[in-house]
């Protein structure tokens, strides 16, 4: 009764709420892809509309050509109509889903819009960016202040259209075609042209959320081996980023107009103030600042390091804090260096 009456409240007619035309997908929404044997691969949802289709040419047989069909059997072809129509909106909304051949289940419409990587959140609230890729940062101590560590992986799928009119030009590769062959081969000639184009082309660098403007800065690229992209301490500030997994986004900017303004404004080496209150923002902080001051206070003698030790450093300066270090454990300088 109070539904009815929420009904005539708002002017709402029941019969909206019956479902007469069904509405069909485009089909690229729905695409039937040609696979290796020349065998072809089908969306579900085209399944699910067969089905439906089946089952209602079934019922308009009975209800057309079969006068004297019994109206138990008309009622029961009308709920397999409907269950089809329920599965199509909502596979498993009736308890068990339908199934395929290798018992996975169909994905019906509520499958494709909802979730991460559904319609709506993948294509349309957000959608993919070209010329930008994502990865974990590290840090890399021995980089400029302005400069930054690709990927080659990376590097490669964003100067792709570089390297490739590179190729062309420097008549390499013939057209198009064979250029993608040498880039998917990777071949040593493929690095020596991207070497090439990154030493003119500078990318941006963004970690979410960007909250002020240094949240999204320039640097020049440079070729390193791994996944992660190499980035200097010091400019982890204006991020608020660490390297505990933090995650950046990197851009490549493609019109010349857009180069321009990245190295004069954007660039690491020339945004060294915070825009906010005025102060230095690249500035070592922690580790760097007690290493700075071990190597740098007066009055310290440095204690030999024995042979069997050597080979635990990878440089001179951590053997020399080494030796530090262990100078001020024997009390002989550093007293008072906590």
């Amino acid at each position: 009764m109070e539904l009815a009456k929420n009904f005539i409240r708002t002017n709402i007619e029941p019969e909206w709420m019956v479902l007469c035309l069904l509405p069909v997908l485009p089909p690229e929404l729905r695409p039937i892809i040609q696979i290796d044997g020349g065998k072809l691969m089908s969306s579900d949802i085209n399944e699910l509309y067969r089905r439906v289709i089946y089952r209602n040419n079934t019922l308009i047989d009975l209800l057309t050509t079969s006068r004297s069909t019994p109206g138990e059997l008309v009622m029961c072809q009308e709920k397999l109509v409907q269950e089809a129509v329920d599965t199509l909106l909502d596979n498993g909304i009736r308890g068990q889903p339908m199934r395929d051949g290798h018992n996975k289940a169909y994905k019906s419409f509520s499958d494709v819009i909802e979730g991460k990587e559904g319609r709506f959140r993948e294509t349309l609230l957000g959608k993919r960016v070209d010329y930008s890729g994502r990865s974990v940062i590290v840090v890399g101590p021995s980089l400029s202040l302005h400069r930054c560590g690709l990927p080659r992986e990376i590097a490669i799928e964003l100067f792709q259209t570089f390297v490739i009119r590179g190729l062309i030009r420097q008549q390499l590769a013939s057209n198009i075609g064979v250029a993608k062959s040498k880039i998917r081969e990777k071949e040593p000639v493929v690095w020596e042209i991207l070497q090439e184009v990154m030493q003119g082309h500078p990318v941006l660098l963004n970690r979410a959320p960007t909250l002020h403007r240094l949240g999204i800065q320039a640097f020049q690229p440079i070729l390193v081996e791994g996944h992660a992209i190499c980035l200097h301490p010091l400019v982890c500030r204006g991020f608020n980023a660490d390297f505990d997994g933090d995650q950046m986004a990197v851009h490549v900017p493609l019109s010349l107009e857009a180069q321009a303004e990245a190295r004069l404004l954007m660039f690491s080496h020339t945004n060294l103030l915070s825009p906010a209150i005025g102060d230095p923002i690249s500035v070592p902080t922690q580790d760097m600042l007690i290493g700075l001051y071990v190597l740098t206070s007066g009055n310290r003698r440095v204690v030999p390091i024995p042979v069997m030790f050597l080979g635990l450093f990878t440089s001179g300066i951590q053997a020399l804090i080494f030796a530090t270090l262990a100078a001020a454990y024997i009390g002989e300088s550093m007293e008072g260096h906590h």
